[in-house]
């Protein structure tokens, strides 16, 4: 009774099935309904001038370094400077114990004045021989005899003159002055120290901070690239004169003040492969110390035709090469291999690839393949609406 009754629902099933479908219209698809062409946001190439910049590490250097070292041994009876102060040039900064040299100063002051003494009559009795000589009163040898004395006086008292000076310089060395204008660091002595002459060991030093120097390194075939382009003609190089940098504190702020190039090496460092710049900038305010570690923004030169995609726009495929998606003059989609350089801002510099007036999908990736039409919009307008970092406003390879 019950295997009766379900062969009997079972089949009230079928024809209902195949009822339903005999009432489809004849000429509606066996699928869904056709969707319309998916939208994608599409970013118009356009060549235009760029400023090329390298963005480089470096640190900061002072523009003068100064060791302070005595010139005379002695003890250090006074420092007369605030540690990490700023000192003019001429400034007294320690007072050596002066007494033993103004003792030598003193006595090569007498000796001069003994010196001195005995050359006048040593002078007029030359003269008083020299009238002898001539009635032979006196002969010619000891009138010669008395020249060659009163010479020998003459140069008694030059080298008792320069024996006073030596003196008078090594007194004045007992005050050890600043030989440069910038700031003193600590003082590596106290007083009651003894020091020596030219010791190894600086008593402080002094640093000049404004302007300052930024060493930075860049590497050799980076340098060789900006060559070439400057050689080509695709790149337009300021001169070193005019060459901007921008720097970038450790800590990601912008520095105010602009700096400008100094020098490049000319030689290349073996084992990093680098050559190092030096820039210089103003530092009124000691913003910047010595050895900070920075990031220098250099121009290398100005592109008169660049193209710049937006990051979003460029992608990855398996192979590592940078791709894009172009809606073609068919509005569909084709896949580009791009040969990029770097980013300008938050673009990437093109080399190859796609021309000017190109349409490139910066959104919607999520719904387009090579070969399907789409639906382009202008990027901006899209953007305005929905920000670019929307959920699936990403292309699902990884960008470079």
């Amino acid at each position: 009774m019950n295997r009766a009754l379900y062969r009997t629902a079972a089949l009230a099933t079928l024809q209902a099935a195949l009822l339903i479908a005999g009432c489809k219209p004849a000429g509606a698809p066996a699928g869904m309904a056709q969707r319309p062409p998916p939208e994608v946001a599409v970013y118009t190439a356009q060549a235009e001038a760029a400023s090329i910049t390298v963005d480089l590490p470096g640190r900061t250097a002072p523009y003068l370094v100064a060791d302070v070292r005595p010139q005379v041994s002695g003890i250090i009876q006074k420092r007369l400077f605030v540690e990490g102060g700023d000192v003019k040039e001429g400034d007294l900064l320690y007072q050596i114990d002066p007494a033993m040299y103004q003792a030598a100063h003193d006595s090569a002051k007498a000796a001069l004045a003994r010196a001195e003494a005995t050359l006048p009559p040593l002078r007029n009795k030359a003269d008083r021989y020299k009238e002898l000589v001539a009635i032979k009163a006196v002969s010619q040898q000891e009138y010669d005899d008395i020249l060659a004395v009163c010479a020998q006086s003459k140069a008694d008292i030059e080298a008792a003159r320069a024996a006073l000076e030596a003196a008078r310089i090594n007194l004045a060395y007992t005050r050890v002055t600043a030989p440069a204008a910038g700031r003193i660091g600590r003082s590596l002595v106290t007083v009651g120290a003894l020091v020596t002459a030219n010791q190894p060991a600086p008593l402080a030093t002094i640093q000049q901070l404004d302007p300052i120097y930024v060493d930075v390194t860049q590497s050799s075939a980076s340098l060789l690239r900006m060559k070439q382009s400057l050689a080509t003609g695709r790149l337009q190089g300021a001169r070193a004169d005019e060459a901007k940098v921008k720097l970038i504190l450790e800590e990601g702020s912008h520095y105010p003040i602009e700096g400008t190039m100094g020098f490049r090496d000319v030689t290349v460092d073996p084992v990093t492969g680098s050559v190092t710049l030096r820039m210089i900038f103003p530092n009124p305010d000691n913003v910047l110390l010595p050895g900070m570690y920075v990031r220098a923004v250099v121009q290398e030169g100005v592109q008169a035709s660049a193209i710049l995609l937006p990051q979003q726009c460029v992608s990855r495929n398996m192979r590592g090469e940078a791709t894009c998606y172009v809606v073609n003059a068919s509005d569909k989609i084709e896949s580009r291999i791009l040969k990029v350089d770097r980013a300008v801002g938050n673009k990437r510099l093109v080399r190859e690839g796609v021309a000017s007036g190109a349409r490139i999908v910066a959104e919607g990736f999520q719904r387009i393949a090579p070969g399907v039409a789409v639906k382009a919009v202008p990027f901006m307008a899209q953007a305005a609406a929905t920000p670019a970092t929307a959920a699936g406003a990403q292309p699902p390879a990884a960008k470079h």
